[in-house]
């Protein structure tokens, strides 16, 4: 029987979501929650472009937590741990990309508690964090010994990313480089990537500094740049620079990096992408030194971007191919080190 998954949000992870849970052999979907009233009530087909699917969205919180469901895949733009323990107690199975990778025991006590209570489980996933800055080089990191380095990194244009009021208003793009800077990127990031950088000093087993160094620089425009938000003018905000480092001593042993730039032009500094593109990396220093280049989850133009962003379907796709590991394993927090091999399925006309 499948197992029946409700989809939280229907942004761009939450439709890529809905796309892959119908895709998915194991899977139905049962019920969708939204954030706007002007899409309750609408077949969810309609909201994501497709034939109707009989199943009507809802904007109301009880009626998912009343719902028969094995899973919820909880993508809204911004966490609510209250919302998350209220799914699990409900006994809903919870996998989510915005959070709970690696907790700490302060942030995950309340929702393992309600996650026993409904004798379920909470699972965070999906690409940077959540995939590509430390499951994936926890897994390249067997092919080395004696390791003393390892590094993931992001390099992205921001120029794809559509959704202007995130980039203007969060992100601190447009903004002085003052105001940027004193932000809330830093922080909301932090909450992820500082949780997969100790996942990564905790399994590899460095001796590492209990405090995770977290640092931001900024690049402005020097002339217009067209973006999400429209032009960015000399002056203002059009790349960042994160970094989150974890130290032995003062010896750098893991750093994770996200490079995000509203394209190469026009820059000071002059940062660029180099003649890789856009891309990840993962950098592995041992026995033997190591680097793995991934292109594909950028798109391949600012205008395939806008019209699908690959990264968001990938971000996506993890969180749906982990929901039936995650409806089997053990009631409380399962993060990639509790949980079996998860792979993707084959396309129905392949099975």
């Amino acid at each position: 029987m499948a197992l029946r998954v409700v989809q939280w949000a229907t942004g761009g992870v939450g439709v890529a979501a809905i796309n892959g849970v119908l895709e998915h052999p194991e899977l139905e979907l049962a019920g969708c929650w939204v954030h706007s009233k002007a899409k309750a009530g609408r077949d969810v087909g309609e909201l994501i472009g497709t034939d109707h699917l009989g199943v009507t969205a809802t904007d109301s919180v009880d009626d998912i937590l009343a719902m028969d469901a094995d899973a919820v895949i909880y993508s809204p733009l911004l966490p609510d741990p209250n919302e998350v323990a209220a799914l699990l107690r409900s006994g809903k199975n919870v996998v989510t990309p915005v959070g709970w990778f690696y907790p700490g025991e302060k942030e995950a006590a309340p929702l393992r508690a309600a996650a026993l209570e409904g004798g379920v489980t909470l699972h965070g996933t999906g690409i940077a964090p959540g995939g590509i800055s430390e499951k994936f080089p926890l897994v390249m990191s067997i092919m080395s010994t004696g390791v003393t380095f390892v590094r993931a990194e992001e390099f992205s244009d921001l120029r794809t990313y559509d959704a202007p009021d995130v980039v203007r208003y969060v992100m601190g793009f447009g903004d002085t480089p003052e105001k940027a800077l004193s932000g809330p990127m830093q922080k909301l990031l932090d909450g992820g990537f500082i949780q997969s950088v100790k996942m990564v000093v905790d399994k590899m087993g460095f001796r590492a500094d209990p405090v995770i160094r977290s640092s931001q620089e900024i690049a402005v425009a020097t002339a217009p740049i067209e973006s999400p938000i429209g032009a960015i003018e000399p002056g203002q905000v059009a790349a960042r620079r994160f970094h989150w480092e974890a130290t032995v001593d003062g010896e750098v042993v893991v750093r994770v990096t996200v490079n995000w730039l509203m394209g190469e032009q026009n820059l000071d500094p002059a940062w660029e992408f180099g003649e890789a593109g856009e891309r990840y990396e993962m950098e592995v220093h041992g026995n033997p030194d190591f680097t793995v280049t991934v292109k594909g989850f950028q798109p391949d133009s600012v205008e395939a971007g806008l019209e699908s962003n690959n990264g968001i379907v990938a971000t996506a796709a993890h969180c749906v191919n982990s929901v039936p590991a995650v409806c089997a394993a053990a009631p409380g927090i399962a993060t990639y080190l509790d949980l079996p091999l998860i792979s993707g399925r084959a396309a129905q006309r392949l099975r």
